[in-house]
């Protein structure tokens, strides 16, 4: 796998496209502000203030200083109090740690959770979970020797999760990494006890910077920059942060023949943006977002003859489970997605479509999962809702792209 990444800075806003053997595959678009104050971003770390509970739907509401964050009530047994008003698990007046996990999408106020992470390249530290684990997609090998490595640094404070990055570096410099994390933690809960309520503890790099640090390492070969100062500030952040990206940046000056013309951005983008995505032997997805799920169908387009009623419609139905996963990573899609395959009439067939589409969605960096397939033969999946869908930042623009 080779990798490349482009940070272009257009119309007030900084692009990151992430390229895999020559293809686009995620695009992540990150409005610039001009306020100086701290924003509200993912990953940042409050003292909130616990305003209302909504015991019905296992919620509360937590004020983090003029924004009002959903909160799972589930958590508070590991929450990390700096002021308790009561003694239940989670009293309204309670003040706590908390970070925000999920960004506000439409109507919905943006989530925070009380179990803290704590990212780097190679390991999270996550105060909610104190379990040893190692991403899956390392090979199994390796998985059980960092667990058994890894056994000495169990704590009662913390959990520890080993990323897939960690694959390409020694024990050593991903034992250093937590020990900086452990350190970072415990001085942040030292700080929260005397600290007032509606403190930013803690403020997350801007989200192009952290695009950097979650991208995968393996086969990454250059990230090219076109403005200059943002590829100033892109250096000093590899410098402090990443110093192993630091060789591999460049800063592209050709003003004839720009990055979005050389890789075709725009294209690409305008693609993404469409309802419609054609497949190459004749058939194409609808791709609809709602409010409450993404629905996806499959259809034959123009490939209708009786020949390929059969074994046709399976060799279609592959090729669109491909490129499904495809546009599932490019557009950012999350939450519940519903897709509408052709029918096929052998279960051996249906069976053998799932195990292929769950090897495409696996690809994903971001958890994906194929739940189960309806007594209506519609396959669900559901994806970890981090970040707006790529749709929902254009609308939010206000351009007439669409």
């Amino acid at each position: 796998m080779i990798r490349k990444i482009l940070l272009l800075k257009e119309e007030g806003c900084i692009w990151t496209y992430l390229i895999e053997n020559g293809d686009i595959v995620e695009i992540h678009p990150s409005p610039l502000l001009e306020s100086k104050d701290p924003q509200i971003m993912l990953g940042n770390i409050y003292i909130g203030k616990v305003q209302n509970i909504a015991a019905n739907i296992g919620a509360a509401f937590v004020d983090i200083g003029g924004v009002n964050c959903y909160y799972d009530v589930s958590q508070a047994a590991h929450a990390i109090f700096t002021n308790k008003a009561g003694k239940k698990p989670l009293c309204i007046g309670d003040e706590l740690l908390v970070q925000i996990s999920r960004e506000a999408v439409k109507t919905k106020a943006p989530t925070v959770s009380s179990n803290i992470s704590l990212t780097g390249r190679y390991a999270v530290l996550t105060s909610g979970n104190t379990r040893i684990g190692v991403s899956s997609k390392l090979t199994k090998a390796l998985r059980e020797s960092y667990k058994e490595k890894l056994q000495d640094w169990k704590s009662e404070d913390y959990g520890i999760i080993v990323r897939t990055n960690a694959k390409e570096v020694p024990l050593d410099t991903v034992l250093h990494e937590i020990t900086q994390l452990k350190e970072h933690f415990y001085q942040l809960k030292k700080t929260a006890s005397s600290r007032t309520c509606y403190s930013c503890l803690y403020a997350a790099a801007k989200p192009y910077l952290l695009d950097l640090k979650n991208v995968y390492a393996e086969g990454l070969s250059e990230i090219l920059v076109e403005d200059h100062a943002l590829y100033e500030e892109i250096l000093g952040y590899s410098q402090r942060e990443q110093p192993e990206f630091a060789e591999k940046l460049q800063l592209y000056e050709n003003p004839s023949f720009s990055l979005s013309k050389l890789y075709s951005t725009e294209t690409v983008l305008e693609h993404a943006l469409r309802e419609h995505v054609w497949l190459k032997h004749g058939g194409y997805l609808i791709i609809q977002p709602t409010e409450a799920l993404t629905v996806i169908d499959v259809n034959s387009g123009k490939c209708v003859s009786k020949k390929q009623k059969a074994d046709g419609f399976l060799q279609m139905n592959l090729e669109a489970a491909k490129e499904i996963a495809k546009q599932i990573r490019l557009r950012n899609l999350s939450g519940i997605i519903i897709v509408d395959f052709i029918n096929m009439e052998r279960p051996e067939e249906t069976q053998k479509l799932l195990a292929e589409f769950r090897k495409a969605l696996s690809m994903d960096p971001i958890q994906t999962t194929l739940v189960d397939v309806t007594g209506l033969q519609l396959v669900e999946i559901t994806r970890k809702k981090l970040r707006k869908p790529l749709h929902e930042y254009w609308k939010n623009r206000g351009n007439g792209h669409e």
